[in-house]
Order: C-alpha cells, then sequence, then structure tokens
C-alpha cells in the first residue's frame, strides 16, 4: 500500500519505519527541514532499539521523506496523521497541529482517501477531523476517518509496534476499516514473522497480531483508558509502598503476592518515583477534561495524580533523612530519562528531582546512558555536572541518588561504588538493588517501601554523617 505519515516523532518515525518494514511504500512527511535532512543522511534522531537498523534497511527504497504534505496526501491511499497534541494549561490535548493537518489534507486530495488518527486524541477527535475536512472543500464521498490509537513504549516502541498486544481498528464504515486492516495483514496472518531478516520480538511461535474492530469513538477511548488504568497500578503500588514503610512491611513481598493473582498481574506493580513521559501525564488529563466536559466527576484520576506528585516529594525527603540538611551537598544522579531504554526526558520524575534539588543548593553530578545530550538543554550554565560514566559521577559525592532503572546501574559493582563515595549512602528510587546485598556492601541503603539500611562509614546514619561531613569540610 501507499501510506503517509505525517509526524516524525517518537510514533511517527516508529509508525514510518515499520510500516515500511511490513512491505508497504511509505513516505514520512514533516516540516522541520533540519530533522528531514538529518533522516536522509541516516541518522536517528530519537534512542529506540532497532529503528537505526529499519531506518539503515529502508531509507531511500520503502522509506522516503519529504515536506510536502499536499504531494504525500495524493499519492497515499492512508494517512496517519501522528503529530504532537501537547496538554493546554486546562488539562484539554491541543489539537492545533492536528486541525492543520486536516486542512491541508482537504484541500489537497483527489482520490478516495483514508485518514487515520495515530496521534493520541480524546474522543470526537475522529468527528472533528471529519467535519473539518468538509468545511475545507473534502467532499464526503472522497475520505473517511479512521481511528488506530498506538500502545508503543518508549524503548521498545519497534518490537511493540511488530509484536502487539492488539492493534485497534476504529471505523464507522466497513470499507474505511478493511484498508486499515489490510495495512496490518502481514502482522495479523503471521506472515511477516516467518521471514528470515524479520525483527526480533516475543518468544511465541506461532505468533499473530491480534486485531480488534471498533467505532472509531471506542478506539480513541480504549487509548485513553488503557493509559489511565497502567498509571493507576503504579499510583497505587506506590501507595501500597507508603503503607510498607510505615508499617515496617517489605513492599517487594507484597506485590509478589499482589501481583501472583492472575486477575491482577505483576507488570506495572513496581514502586518507585512515579511515571513519567509524553503518555500517561498528559493522557490522564485528557481523559479527566473529556469526563469533565460531559458533566462526569472522575475522581480516581485525581488521585491517580495527587499521587504520583507526592511520590516525588517522598523521595526528596528520604535523600534529606539519609544527608540531614541538602545545601551543599554533592550528589550523584544516576539517571535522568524517563524510564530505561530510552531518551526521553519529558515529565521525567528524575528531571523534575534533579531541578528540585537544585533549588535546594545541592551541587548535581548526572549520568545517563541515552539522555544527556537532552537533558543539558534543560540545564544552562552548568547547572549540572555530565559525567562521561555512573563510576564517575560517584567520584567523592555525598551520596548516590538512583533515578532511572537502566540495567547498567543494577549492575554496579557496590564495593567500587563504596570506595568512590564520600560517604556510603545510596537513595534508590527504583529499588534496584536488595537491602541484603547492599548491606553486605557496608553501604546505608534507603529504597522504595522496604526498611532502610543504615550502619556505613563507622555506623553513622543522619545527622552523624552529616556532621562528619562539617568536619571534613573545616579541615
Amino acid at each position: 500500500m501507499k501510506i503517509a505519515v505525517v509526524g516524525s516523532g517518537y510514533v511517527g518515525l516508529v509508525a514510518g519505519a515499520c510500516f515500511a518494514e511490513l512491505g508497504h511504500d511509505v513516505v514520512l512527511v514533516d516540516n522541520d527541514q533540519q530533522k528531514l535532512n538529518a533522516l536522509q543522511r541516516g541518522e536517528c534522531p530519537i534512542h529506540e532499539k532497532f529503528l537505526p537498523e529499519l531506518l539503515e534497511r529502508h531509507r531511500g527504497q520503502l522509506l522516503h521523506f519529504t515536506d510536502d504534505l499536499a504531494a504525500a496526501a495524493r499519492q497515499s491511499q492512508l494517512i496517519f496523521i501522528a503529530v504532537g497534541t501537547p496538554p493546554k494549561e486546562d488539562g484539554d490535548a491541543d489539537l492545533s497541529y492536528v486541525e492543520s493537518v486536516a486542512k491541508d489534507i482537504a484541500v489537497a486530495i483527489d482520490d478516495y482517501t483514508i485518514v487515520v488518527e495515530k496521534s493520541t486524541v480524546p474522543v470526537y477527535t475522529n468527528s472533528w477531523i471529519r467535519r473539518i475536512m468538509l468545511l475545507n472543500g473534502a467532499p464526503a464521498e472522497m475520505f473517511d476517518v479512521a481511528s488506530n490509537p498506538e500502545f508503543l513504549r518508549e524503548g521498545s516502541a519497534v518490537t511493540d509496534f511488530l509484536y502487539p498486544d492488539r492493534i485497534v481498528v476504529g471505523a464507522d464504515s466497513e470499507r474505511c476499516a478493511a484498508a486499515v486492516k489490510e495495512a496490518y495483514e502481514p502482522l495479523v496472518d503471521g506472515s511477516y514473522y516467518n521471514q528470515p531478516d524479520a525483527i526480533p520480538g516475543r518468544d511465541l511461535a506461532p505468533f499473530r497480531a491480534h486485531l480488534i474492530q471498533t467505532s472509531a469513538k471506542s478506539a480513541e477511548l480504549i487509548k485513553h483508558a488503557s493509559n489511565a488504568f497502567l498509571a493507576m497500578k503504579i499510583s497505587f503500588v506506590n501507595a501500597v509502598a507508603s503503607v510498607c514503610e510505615a508499617v515496617g512491611a517489605d513492599v517487594e513481598q507484597v506485590c509478589e503476592g499482589l501481583g501472583s493473582d492472575s486477575r491482577i498481574g505483576r507488570r506495572f506493580l513496581r514502586p518507585g518515583i512515579g511515571y513519567g513521559g509524553s503518555c500517561f501525564p498528559k493522557d490522564l488529563l485528557a481523559f479527566r477534561a473529556v469526563a469533565r466536559e460531559n458533566g462526569l466527576q472522575f475522581g480516581l484520576l485525581d488521585e491517580v495524580v495527587t499521587v504520583n506528585d507526592e511520590q516525588r516529594n517522598r523521595f526528596l525527603r528520604k535523600v534529606k533523612k539519609a544527608l540531614w540538611t541538602l545545601k551543599g551537598k554533592k550528589l550523584a544522579a544516576l539517571g535522568l530519562a524517563f524510564k530505561n531504554g530510552t531518551d526521553d526526558i519529558r515529565e521525567s520524575p528524575a528531571m523534575a528531582i534533579v531541578k528540585a534539588l537544585l533549588r535546594e543548593g545541592c551541587v548535581i553530578t548526572a549520568f545517563d546512558p541515552a539522555a544527556m545530550e537532552r537533558a543539558a538543554q534543560e540545564f544552562p550554565d552548568g547547572a549540572v555536572n555530565f559525567a562521561a560514566g555512573p563510576y564517575e559521577a560517584l567520584r567523592d559525592a555525598d551520596a548516590c541518588l538512583l533515578l532511572t532503572e537502566w540495567e547498567d546501574f543494577g549492575a554496579l559493582d557496590l564495593p567500587r561504588v563504596k570506595s568512590l563515595l564520600r560517604y556510603p549512602i545510596v537513595v534508590d528510587g527504583r529499588n534496584l538493588f536488595s537491602p541484603e546485598k547492599m548491606r553486605a556492601a557496608g553501604l546505608n541503603y534507603y529504597s522504595i517501601g522496604r526498611p532502610d539500611v543504615t550502619g556505613g562509614r563507622n555506623g553513622l546514619p543522619g545527622k552523624a554523617l552529616t556532621e562528619a561531613f562539617e568536619e571534613d569540610q573545616a579541615a
């Protein structure tokens, strides 16, 4: 099929490369000429596993790049809109980019075309796209609008696209639904997985993607409801972790028992410093705004957001508990991305914590395997020092803060960590280590929902460690 994807961000770039991988002729449209030039040179603008390989495999053959939306629209059977929908101050999604693209498509098409909303959008967007196109002169019989929400996790977006839990196609006409389904046929019939050079994915044989056909409005709600539910699981387990700390229980043990229930499952039952990224925070606000506009109170969503915000504050209190005072402390921050496997720092809890510590007068040296270039743009004038590796960040730091769950951090040499730190303090916002290992390594260890491990330098925790720090400074 001939497919256009409008927008070359995380969703659009992955979708375009994967549709090319399925054998379609794809043109990726963007108005950022600098980004297009980089893509044409073979550069990958985001950190995403397997994406560079797909760009190299299909660039100039099945995958092309342009800033000419009108030409791309005229030559395409399917046009996927994958532009940004950032939240406005009231929490509603800003659909101005979607509207702009819909207008341009309306005046460009000269044959039957299907416009597919791929961006995360609130319910009724499908209807509004159709209305905008009609108002801008597109004949009703010349186009259809479908909803095909993405369920991609940053860091594993390519395999999520090619080995999906489900493909949702929302359309209000059978002709429209059939065309969108055709784009995914190699995944649904399993033929893609028989190719010798297929991107490796799930160890399930044979694997076939499950396609769900719904109305357009149901498809739009599936996306928001899914992300809201996952965010709720994260906030729920973080609230449980707070109770565990209060009563002296171990949240990891609680989660093992809780997640073993097949009705609940272990996924997303991992305590930490809260969710972030470009999806969960935005989608929760948009879903809440839709409910409010329809006269409904969805208080559960309010509490999910409240718990998530409080979780960052709880972590900051842990840091202060470990060091007594924060002003002047030199801290090693390991992790800046909102999760492992990506360089995305949007709504990153790690970034929020670093900024809060800077306001407290701390000196921060940070390391992240992928996100430092993006993070540097958020910290002008050298507000944060960036290290070449985790051990360099730890050298002479008063404490180590673990903020992103990169596997490399979980494999740190603990004796070496202790030898590099000025004081043997680790505050772990991702529960990457077991308290037993940290105790054996002689480290003071503060984690989420588990008892603290104290002892450290000559058995000095908390205030005594700070007094020792001040004595060292005076000396």
